[in-house]
């Protein structure tokens, strides 16, 4: 869907107008792909706005930021404290938040040490990032593409590179009539989706993939562990042969654009019933509770923004 502009994007440390947040074409990562990036939610609470476990995702920026050999010259507490400035400024929620550090305009070779370092923060509103309710689910295929090896790209960053990847994955699926694709590793064990971690519900074992099979650490996915064990629910991170989506009794996606959403379908063969199972109910029910502001927010996952008068706008 095309992005909605708003009024102000954080630029290294300073609020920009929308379309003054433009990169030289011959910046290191128009060229090679060097960027690190998130993708967080603001909600809309009855109190007012929020971001959802907006320290973490920063915590995972640095740490990609790191694995890649950037450096930022901002703390994580100064960019989370740029989102909250940007939505306040902006006074539109919910909203997607999308902090970018990336190698500027410098070097003109692969060696990215001499182009400078810049850090955006954009924040839009967005909707389902799958066109899917919450109580529908989604047709899947497997990709014939692989995903990333963990000798080639770092999968535990989210940088911008490794997201071609992801395009190849997410555009055979959508050629083929599918929303997304998912995605094994090298050796064949199911790895995730193109931009969303994977879950598995077999006889009532919620099983996903370990961070060994290519998985970036999703905040959502670590999200749906803690509230699992709450519930009780056992849990198994081990490898996923792709014939267990087959004969799963429930599977569904986890992600910040994708929230948490049933897999209705995968090379089509119906999920289970082929609608949305007693665990996956169970889990989307206390993860929207919270972010909606029905239940209490006993992870501290939300970080208010003050805002003043101003509401909320529709989206």
């Amino acid at each position: 869907m095309p992005i909605q502009k708003t009024d102000k994007i954080w630029h290294n440390g300073h609020l920009i107008a929308w379309d003054d947040a433009t990169i030289h074409v011959m910046s290191h990562v128009v060229n090679y792909g060097s960027s690190v990036f998130e993708g967080i939610r603001c909600y809309a609470l009855p109190n007012g706005p929020a971001i959802f476990r907006a320290a973490d995702h920063i915590q995972r920026l640095v740490d990609s930021s790191r694995i890649y050999r950037i450096d930022i010259s901002f703390t994580r507490d100064e960019i989370v404290s740029g989102m909250i400035e940007l939505v306040r400024h902006n006074g539109v929620w919910p909203c997607y938040i999308r902090p970018i550090v990336l190698r500027g305009y410098g070097e003109a070779g692969v060696n990215p040490f001499n182009s400078p370092t810049e850090v955006y923060i954009c924040a839009y509103p967005w909707g389902k990032y799958l066109g899917a309710d919450a109580n529908q689910g989604v047709d899947v295929c497997i990709s014939s593409w692989t995903r990333i090896a963990p000798n080639t790209l770092p999968a535990m960053a989210k940088s911008g590179a490794n997201y071609m990847n992801s395009q190849l994955i997410k555009m055979e699926a959508i050629l083929n009539g599918y929303a997304e694709g998912i995605a094994l590793d090298v050796n064949g064990y199911v790895s995730e989706g193109s931009g969303e971690n994977l879950f598995v519900v077999r006889n009532g074992v919620l099983q996903t993939a370990p961070l060994g099979n290519s998985v970036l650490p999703g905040i959502t996915r670590d999200s749906v562990l803690q509230i699992a064990r709450d519930l009780g629910i056992r849990i198994v991170e081990q490898g996923i042969p792709r014939e267990l989506l087959y004969i799963a009794d429930e599977v569904f996606f986890t992600g910040t654009a994708a929230e948490i959403t049933p897999i209705r379908s995968v090379d089509k063969i119906d999920v289970g019933s082929g609608k949305i199972g007693p665990v996956t109910k169970a889990v989307q029910a206390e993860f929207y509770g919270i972010v909606r502001g029905e239940k209490a927010d006993r992870y501290e996952w939300l970080t208010p923004v003050p805002v003043g008068a101003k509401h909320p706008v529709a989206v």
